[in-house]
């Protein structure tokens, strides 16, 4: 099949299509950036040709080298039996026009959070200038707090993760951000280190898939760190340890941003007293939560 496809298959057009057939047949699952064959068969193809990832059309009918077409073919075939997320093969991963890099050591990025910080988490926040210090609780590949450190341009940022390997990739991305001067990685189980610090805004994208979920998660989410998924029966393990411990992390006008998924009924089921606000993001207004420091119990 990839021999005929290196001789057949001649410009980008031609390529496209013959991925999205592939990874159709292949039942591949979308979902790290992307959530249907065209749109990966376009991201693939552009980034392995080293073209503008926001122009296609001037490059559909294009003929490709026979290089450029074996590398095609070996991504495409990657992505189809190793099941790896597309970000894992490209080793990069976008938050809007952020571009973080990952690979095998983190969870991919993909927070409703990020969408709330482009506009500063208004109206919550009113001033973004007095955002002075932040913590971004389960950090992975650093990108919320990146986020946070260039939408409030005071703010100290902590960033905090369980894994080594996990700050070892944040490392990486706040260097290319220039950006060690603001973030401070720390090496911690949830605040376990953090004693005595106070944040005015605490972010946390954190483990909330529930155990019957995670049994059945696709191969494409395996390859994700287990740690950064998994939290309990219910999902919720995590983000209780939150609920618990991060009033006396807030200053006393301090604001608390966290995503559960898909677990807003189990949440509010087990936590019926707390004034959640639900913000709404591109997919709904059941996936991001808000609490201010007096609303969170004691």
């Amino acid at each position: 099949m990839t021999a005929a496809a290196q001789t057949d298959l001649h410009t980008v057009r031609d390529f496209i299509r013959y991925a999205v057939s592939r990874f159709g047949a292949a039942g591949l699952f979308f979902g790290h950036g992307s959530d249907n064959a065209w749109d990966e068969a376009v991201y693939l193809t552009l980034h392995t040709l080293h073209l503008p990832l926001d122009r296609l059309e001037p490059f559909l009918d294009a003929r490709l080298l026979a290089h450029e077409r074996e590398a095609l073919l070996d991504i495409y075939n990657r992505r189809c039996q190793e099941r790896l997320p597309a970000a894992y093969l490209t080793r990069e991963a976008w938050l809007g026009e952020h571009r973080f890099y990952v690979d095998e050591r983190v969870i991919v990025p993909r927070s409703f959070i990020a969408e709330l910080l482009e506009d500063r988490l208004a109206p919550w926040i009113d001033d973004p200038d007095e955002v002075v210090s932040a913590l971004d609780l389960c950090t992975g590949s650093g990108c919320l707090a990146i986020l946070a450190a260039l939408v409030f341009p005071e703010a100290e940022v902590d960033a905090v993760d369980l894994s080594p390997d996990a700050l070892a990739v944040a490392e990486r991305n706040i260097a290319d951000y220039h950006l060690g001067d603001r973030i401070q990685l720390i090496r911690s189980d949830a605040f376990a280190q953090l004693q005595g610090r106070r944040y005015d805004l605490i972010l946390s994208n954190p483990p909330y898939v529930d155990a019957e979920s995670v049994a059945a998660l696709p191969p494409e989410y395996r390859h994700e760190p287990e740690m950064a998924l998994g939290s309990g029966e219910d999902g919720l393990d995590f983000t209780r340890v939150i609920l618990r411990e991060a009033k006396k992390h807030l200053n006393p006008e301090g604001l608390l941003v966290v995503e559960i998924g898909h677990n807003r009924a189990v949440l509010e089921e087990a936590f019926p007293d707390l004034p959640f606000t639900w913000v709404e993001t591109a997919a709904g207004g059941d996936y991001v939560f808000l609490l201010s420091a007096a609303d969170l119990p004691e």
